[in-house]
């Protein structure tokens, strides 16, 4: 499986704030290895580049997650800044609660969601089933103050996996995540981007915030079906506009 590893510059060491460490330590979600249909290896035996596309890349470089795409895509785009006027009001961010479920109307998307941490190897975990998202735990929760991450696979074994349709969204959009403390915090986007490994931005999807922001994640741009591998990563980007 191909995997990325991309050191921080200069500039991303000075990223500082609460939101430092979680940065850092996932820092890039921009390597994005893929499967094959391959059969399963033989029991014992290593699946190669035909393993689930769970892995990561070394720190402080984290593997977003992935899966067999479709060729030939778009760098769709909401427009306007990542974190401007244009995703409409924010409301005042909320304590820490860990996020449940994850709702997406325009995609007709709904997901329980896993807990992403980090491995042994400071490599960042994905999601384990590609039909659910999973929440970056070190980094803010969705509501509260700061760039909360969830990321999802594209496709799994050439199926749809739970991100597939993310690139299709637009600005306006709102997404809902339902969190331990029993509220519902509304998101609403305001740029959907598409950026190649080499030029994933790090601070703009990172830096801190004075807002309850949140950023989903998922692979895109063409499939090397030889290499396993994806050469872009799709970014939502929206901000809490509403609690229930």
């Amino acid at each position: 499986m191909g995997i990325a590893v991309v050191e921080p510059t200069r500039r991303s060491r000075r990223i500082a704030g609460p939101v430092a460490a979680a940065a850092l330590g996932a820092s890039l979600l921009v390597g994005c290895a893929g499967q094959d249909p391959a059969p399963p290896a033989p029991q014992g035996q290593a699946a190669g580049s035909g393993a689930p596309a769970d892995g990561a890349a070394k720190a402080p470089a984290a593997k977003s997650p992935g899966g067999e795409a479709s060729a030939g895509h778009g760098a769709p785009s909401g427009g306007g800044s990542p974190d401007g006027a244009g995703a409409g009001r924010a409301e005042p961010a909320l304590a820490r609660s860990e996020p449940q479920k994850i709702t997406i109307p325009s995609l007709g998307l709904s997901s329980s969601l896993e807990t992403l941490r980090l491995n042994g190897d400071g490599t960042m975990q994905t999601p384990k089933d590609p039909g659910l998202a999973g929440w970056y735990e070190p980094g803010p929760t969705p509501g509260s103050q700061g760039p909360a991450v969830i990321a999802g696979h594209v496709t799994w074994n050439g199926a749809s996996a739970v991100f597939e349709k993310l690139r299709t969204m637009k600005a306006g959009d709102t997404i809902k995540v339902t969190r331990r403390d029993n509220k519902t915090v509304t998101f609403t986007v305001n740029k959907v981007a598409e950026y190649p490994k080499a030029q994933f931005p790090t601070l703009e999807v990172y830096k801190n915030l004075d807002h309850a922001g949140l950023r989903l994640v998922t692979c895109g741009g063409d499939f090397d079906p030889k290499k396993h591998y994806y050469d872009s990563n799709v970014v939502v980007y929206a901000r809490m506009t509403g609690t229930a």
